[in-house]
């Protein structure tokens, strides 16, 4: 950072990253054209963030660091649409199809064709963003259609969406533009497999996926997700008019959105049905799960005329897609025990073909899911494929029951190491760290490049050191030798010398990736960090209580019940020792205060910050010496408040407490 660089070279030079930055994001993910090197995006975004932490006036709303994610929600505020997002009435085949085309004449009382357009019917999450002035205002949900939940700052982590619209003619003073958010379908498989490697509850498709992603109370776990955004249309608009539909999304596209490049201009119905079929001869190579085209009267002017029924606009309907299902049998339901002990019961199916795929296995996910469904060992089931993902079990097909179909339980055991099972909410797990099944995932986990990096232990070489019963926990990883391998199959002088020198050279470890790698429920990489933040060694962090823990800001109860739970059993304390015993050293974060000027302070975090996030000042306060808190009681020294606060305000209120805003935090520092 340049401390000697004045306000005003500051603010130009902000000006003309931020204009640098915005164009390098449009082509990167909305033209899918980078013109530069991952590294020197990332060179100029970090210039930009430390010259507005310099000069935190000069941080805009629009400005490309809000991407980075970072402000925690105390939950979602109910945010109300100008323009309604209504539903869309769907259509099965060409007959009902055609029944639309003569409705809308008759409603018109014309004889000529009206002319449609189609475009793909994106299964993911609808957003409706508001643009004031060409800025990106709020964001929010479809929610019941009228009123939905503001996401504005998880919506500004998604890249392929403008902050601010590109110029392109007139800018319309104020806009409602109407979107998907999808979960692209590579990323969405990767997702799952990891999931699924890591023992974790998988997501049945990446609807629900994007779903998640989009509702994470942290932006910058919303961040972390690469969720992409098609634009698709407008609600309500102030100082512009479209031709027609085909004009709006032309012009979403002129101002930096991305929309799909399929969409078609069709004369009249037959051409719309002929799309339709079309589009669902191509939905796998689209890249994003769709379940239909919708069509919509081009003519604005017509659409109007047409209105809406209560639930719908008449001038539009969806056309879905065949469903890509197949009835096969439920031969079995075994239980798969994953990396954190996670049981989840899997169908073993005979085997069945859907879209040229077969389907031997699909996850049924809890217990209560099949007994709301009702699905029997035994039963013929109805199963469908989502794109490339994960096969769902439909529902069983009752009237092929013969009487021998048994009902599913969860075991009481792991059935793996045979210990008791324990059930947090609707998921069963087994508590055993060192069960076999736990350990491979485990010891891979480990070896991530997130933990400690090793990456001679492979999947399979993992597997055959539990085999060989080299490896019994976690620690033996850094007990191995030489003489242990050496003369096993993969292994022979070099290759053994190879694998004990790289773990050698990962002995020195950052205390955040030793969190990590010790595979405790409901911690990953962000929580690791953050405890790694807040403890300076593990023993503090071992013998952290419960309500120690919750004060952490970002750590709710199910992390500090587990971790509390972890470092209570004597084998998690006794592995601990074995790891140092091993020779390991973990390097611990340097905690030296920038100041002690708010030692002794304890501080609540509210609301939406101006020119900072909430981990930002965060970490601001804990540098100069203070405390951040996340419940306000007596022991708050103050409350830094931004906008929307919500309850903790008027707690802190009662209780008289000091309330800052970013301002005087700075003023108290300097």
């Amino acid at each position: 950072m340049n401390k000697n660089i004045t306000l005003k070279q500051a603010k130009d030079r902000i000006a003309i990253l931020s204009q640098e930055l915005t164009q390098h994001n449009f082509s990167y993910y909305v033209e899918n054209n980078p013109t530069i090197s991952d590294y020197e995006f990332d060179q100029l975004l970090r210039e930009l963030i430390n010259l507005e932490e310099q000069y935190p006036q000069l941080a805009t709303q629009d400005s490309p660091s809000k991407r980075v994610g970072g402000t925690v929600a105390e939950g979602f505020t109910p945010f109300n649409h100008i323009v309604p997002m209504m539903s869309i009435d769907n259509v099965m085949n060409e007959e009902e199809a055609y029944d639309f085309d003569k409705r809308i004449k008759k409603l018109l009382e014309i004889t000529e064709d009206p002319e449609f357009v189609g475009q793909p019917k994106f299964d993911g999450v609808s957003a409706s963003l508001t643009y004031s002035k060409g800025i990106l205002e709020n964001a929010a949900t479809r929610g019941n259609g009228r009123t939905g939940e503001k996401i504005t700052n998880n919506i500004k982590t998604i890249r392929s969406i403008p902050l601010k619209l590109m110029k392109s003619g007139k800018i319309p003073g104020l806009i409602e533009i109407r979107g998907e958010v999808i979960y692209p379908l590579d990323s969405f498989k990767n997702l799952n497999k990891q999931l699924a490697e890591e023992g974790e509850p998988v997501f049945a498709n990446p609807r629900n996926a994007a779903s998640g992603a989009l509702r994470q109370l942290d932006s910058s776990v919303t961040a972390k997700r690469p969720l992409d955004f098609f634009a698709w249309g407008v609600g309500h608009i102030e100082g512009y008019e479209f031709k027609n539909e085909y004009d709006i999304v032309s012009q979403l596209k002129e101002w930096g959105f991305k929309v799909e490049k399929k969409i078609k201009v069709c004369p009249n119905i037959e051409e719309a049905i002929a799309y339709h079929h079309k589009m669902e001869e191509e939905r796998d190579s689209l890249g994003y799960e769709v379940d239909g085209v919708v069509i919509k009267l081009n003519n604005l002017q017509l659409q109007k005329n047409l209105g809406s029924t209560a639930k719908y606009p008449r001038w539009s309907m969806a056309y879905k897609f065949k469903p890509r299902q197949a009835t096969t049998v439920i031969n079995e339901i075994t239980v798969q025990v994953g990396r954190i002990g996670l049981l989840t019961p899997v169908a073993e199916l005979a085997p069945v073909i859907i879209s040229g795929i077969t389907v031997k296995r699909a996850s049924l996910h809890t217990e209560d899911i099949i007994n709301s469904k009702d699905i029997r060992i035994g039963d013929t089931v109805l199963v469908q494929r989502a794109g490339d993902v994960i096969p769902d079990v439909v529902k069983p097909i009752t009237e092929k029951r013969t009487g021998k179909e048994l009902i599913f339980k969860m075991p009481e055991k792991c059935p793996v190491c045979n210990t008791v099972a324990e059930k947090d909410n609707a998921y069963y797990y087994c508590p055993n760290i060192e069960c076999p099944a736990q350990l491979r995932g485990r010891i891979q986990h480990l070896a991530s490049r997130k933990a400690f990096d090793i990456g001679g232990l492979g999947e399979k070489i993992v597997e055959q050191l539990i085999d060989e019963n080299i490896f019994k926990d976690l620690a033996d990883v850094f007990y191995l030798t030489k003489e242990k391998i050496i003369g096993l199959e993969r292994f022979a002088e070099k290759s053994a010398t190879n694998l004990i020198d790289e773990i050698d050279s990962s002995r020195n470890v950052e205390f955040a990736r030793f969190i990590n790698a010790l595979s405790i429920k409901h911690v990953g990489e962000r929580v690791a960090q953050i405890l790694a933040e807040n403890f300076n060694d593990i023993e503090k962090l071992s013998g952290s209580t419960y309500d120690e823990l919750i004060e952490i800001n970002t750590i709710g109860p199910e992390i500090a019940e587990s971790l509390v739970k972890f470092f209570s059993d004597q084998r998690s304390i006794n592995l601990l020792n074995k790891f140092i015993e091993a020779g390991l050293t973990i390097i611990y974060p340097d905690k030296s205060a920038n100041s002690d000027k708010l030692s002794g302070l304890t501080f609540v975090i509210t609301g939406t910050l101006e020119s900072m996030s909430r981990d930002e000042a965060r970490k601001l306060i804990e540098q100069n010496g203070g405390k951040v808190t996340s419940a306000v009681s007596n022991k708050t020294s103050y409350l830094l408040a931004g906008d929307n606060p919500g309850s903790k305000l008027e707690k802190a209120e009662k209780l008289e407490l000091g309330i800052l805003d970013e301002k005087s935090l700075l003023k108290l520092i300097q």
